[in-house]
């Protein structure tokens, strides 16, 4: 098992590293593909990521994880999909990534038995009370910051207010939402025990000096906390 992950999760589950979350995007991504941007992410210190394409059609996705798994697999690199629990097990996918609207976690941890990891999303105090570490191993706090990557996306809660809520889920957790290397160490300092990624990496022009930068201000969060 690579030294990319770590002891998160529950007894009998998958270990993983939460540090640098990737979180795809095709749009920003463009003509390099999401596979591209993964590679070259990890080779900078991505340690994990997630694949997330809303629009997409069944079929393409599953072409996307495979892709994906090409890429990560060989280095250890866990790959955890959004919201399509049948896409996961499709692949053979490392586990899922369940938001407010998809399908509950009890329920997808029946179909995808003990091993595979679940991650959950938190938004405000009823959602980190709701948190069951039985089920799920980790918890993505936010938006931190403004985004625009998603539509749907809720006011921001700033550092205060994931600090706050991170002090009510009992599991390991993300900081989500318009998080690049200049905030990065803010957010790990108030909790985090990574950084989800969207537009930071897959936007920037050389994704595997974005990721560095992120890791870097990572471990400088870390040193503060």
């Amino acid at each position: 098992m690579s030294t990319a992950f770590q002891a998160f999760g529950s007894t009998g589950r998958r270990r993983f590293d939460l540090s640098v979350y990737l979180v795809t995007d095709t749009r920003l991504s463009g003509p390099r593909g999401v596979a591209a941007v993964a590679a070259a992410a990890v080779r900078g210190g991505v340690t994990l990521v997630q694949l997330r394409d809303p629009d997409a059609t069944t079929r393409s996705l599953i072409e996307a994880a495979r892709q994906l798994q090409a890429v990560l697999a060989p280095l250890g690199i866990p790959l955890i999909v959004n919201d399509r629990v049948d896409v996961a097990l499709a692949v053979g996918a490392d586990g899922v990534h369940l938001g407010d609207r998809d399908m509950p976690a009890e329920t997808a941890r029946r179909l995808l038995g003990p091993e595979l990891i679940i991650g959950v999303t938190v938004h405000d105090a009823a959602e980190a009370r709701a948190v069951d570490a039985a089920i799920a191993d980790y918890a993505g706090i936010g938006p931190v910051f403004a985004t625009s990557t998603k539509a749907e996306a809720r006011p921001a809660i700033g550092v205060d207010g994931f600090r706050t809520l991170r002090e009510q889920v009992p599991l390991p957790v993300v900081g989500i939402g318009g998080i690049d290397a200049a905030l990065a160490a803010a957010v790990v300092a108030a909790g985090a025990d990574g950084v989800a990624v969207v537009s930071a990496i897959c936007a920037a022009a050389d994704p595997e000096a974005a990721a560095r930068a992120i890791r870097g201000a990572v471990t400088n969060g870390r040193g503060t906390a």
